[in-house]
């Protein structure tokens, strides 16, 4: 008894597209020489002098950044346990943080703007594969992240997502669509729940802590 079988057939066209999946093509990297050259060095770097840094070190761990062509602001955070894929793409304003474990895949140029906040574990990906096509062939777009954002713990950030000024995305949600300004948006596929409503006064336990730079640029926005 013969079985009919399970794929359908694929055109010769088809084949010949989809030729990467046991070509050349498919075995290819698509990062030139000298960015995989600059990758390893960066590795090493990371691996001995960025990440066992102490946890205070930020000039430091700015300074290896913009050895490798990192463009950073004035009191720029970048936690040890961060990973960067390559730091000339990266693109960080004025006070913001990167925090513990968050991955940043930076493919594609990876902007975050003053007093942005992207909390432990987040990933922000610029890249990704399509899947149309047998070779999987590499797809780049960059991600832009407005001032005064806070990425909540564990959230994920797809390709070519711009999360607006002062958008608050709720912890574990994936960001599959750009965001307005100014929201505090949660789930997946991320959705905007409400306004983000910022208060001209706080207690004063809260001012004690929160940096006067900071009020100062949102009373001039007000």
């Amino acid at each position: 008894m013969s079985m009919k079988p399970i794929c359908p057939a694929i055109s010769p066209l088809q084949q010949k597209r989809n030729s990467g999946l046991s070509g050349e093509r498919f075995r290819k990297t698509p990062h030139s020489l000298g960015n995989r050259l600059l990758r390893s060095v960066w590795s090493v770097v990371y691996l001995f002098l960025f990440r066992p840094s102490p946890r205070p070190c930020h000039l430091w761990r700015r300074f290896l950044l913009r050895c490798f062509g990192a463009k950073l602001g004035k009191g720029v955070r970048v936690y040890p346990s961060a990973r960067i894929w390559a730091p000339w793409n990266l693109r960080l304003d004025d006070r913001c943080a990167i925090g513990p474990e968050v991955d940043c895949y930076s493919v594609g140029k990876i902007t975050i703007g003053k007093f942005a906040t992207i909390s432990q574990r987040s990933v922000l990906c610029t890249a990704s594969h399509d899947y149309r096509f047998l070779g999987l062939p590499l797809v780049v777009k960059d991600i832009n992240i407005g001032a005064f954002a806070w990425l909540c713990a564990d959230v994920f950030v797809m390709p070519g997502v711009t999360v607006g000024e002062g958008t608050v995305v709720g912890v574990r949600s994936t960001v599959f669509r750009d965001l307005p300004p100014w929201k505090i948006a949660f789930g997946t596929p991320c959705r905007v729940i409400r306004a983000r409503e910022i208060l001209s006064s706080a207690p004063p336990e809260y001012s004690r802590i929160e940096p006067l730079s900071c009020r100062t640029e949102l009373s001039s926005k007000t």
